[in-house]
């Protein structure tokens, strides 16, 4: 029970100003708002001004059990707050590093305003990226909220977003009522196939022994006819004589 008491001592003993704001996924209609490693935040427009605004602004990502025990007295790009090195050995990570520039306020119509997490798969293993937007480990549930730094100093924080759980493939029936349909269904479409081929296989022998008998072989439409030509004997036409007066 002193834990959340002792927290709040210490935001306050660095001034940092709790916003009201509580991330939230994208809305239905954006397809793909949560995948197998990835997840669509809408953008905090409007929640950060001059005033609750450090230099940065930065999403923390963490496990939704860990969210109790997080400090906000971080320094981003450290192995300690590495993406490389969640959840294994961090509860937490920070990345997507941006400005007050970055979510201007009013949103324009029509506009886009959304930040895609774990969507970098090229620094997912670069060490040297503490602060990589890498594909998320595993199913979670997660939770996240942004934070401002003012260079190492925390200045305003948003609340916790609600557990995020990202989709997962859905694996095949393999209990033994599955593999038993799968069986007799098996069976049946080889015992047609069994029966199919059979038949065939007797059409076609019957088809051999017919063509084998003697109609087949001394068929006309396989042997042509010995064609025979007869001789004709012209007549021999002898001039005539002269008929007698």
């Amino acid at each position: 029970t002193m834990l959340p008491l002792l927290l709040l001592l210490l935001a306050t003993a660095h001034g940092l100003q709790e916003l009201q704001y509580v991330p939230t996924l994208a809305g239905t209609k954006l397809g793909g708002r949560t995948t197998g490693s990835t997840f669509v935040l809408e953008q905090p427009r409007c929640i950060f001004d001059s005033t609750t605004s450090g230099t940065d602004i930065w999403l923390v990502v963490a496990s939704s059990t860990a969210t109790v025990s997080f400090t906000d007295s971080v320094q981003p790009g450290t192995p300690q707050w590495a993406f490389q090195n969640f959840p294994a050995n961090t509860s937490a990570y920070l990345t997507l590093r941006a400005t007050l520039l970055h979510y201007p306020c009013p949103k324009a119509s029509g506009e886009i305003t959304v930040l895609r997490v774990g969507s970098e798969t090229v620094c997912a293993n670069n060490t040297s990226r503490p602060t990589c937007n890498g594909p998320l480990p595993s199913p979670g549930p997660y939770r996240v909220k942004f934070l401002s730094l003012n260079g190492s100093t925390p200045v305003a924080e948003t609340r916790w977003s609600q557990p995020i759980t990202l989709r997962t493939a859905r694996q095949l029936p393999s209990g033994p009522e599955a593999g038993g349909r799968r069986s007799a269904g098996m069976i049946a479409i080889t015992s047609i196939l069994s029966i199919l081929l059979a038949v065939l296989l007797a059409v076609l022998l019957a088809m051999l022994a017919f063509c084998g008998s003697d109609p087949c072989g001394s068929s006309s439409i396989f042997k042509p006819e010995a064609a025979s030509i007869r001789r004709y004997n012209t007549h021999h036409v002898y001039d005539q004589p002269a008929a007698r007066l």
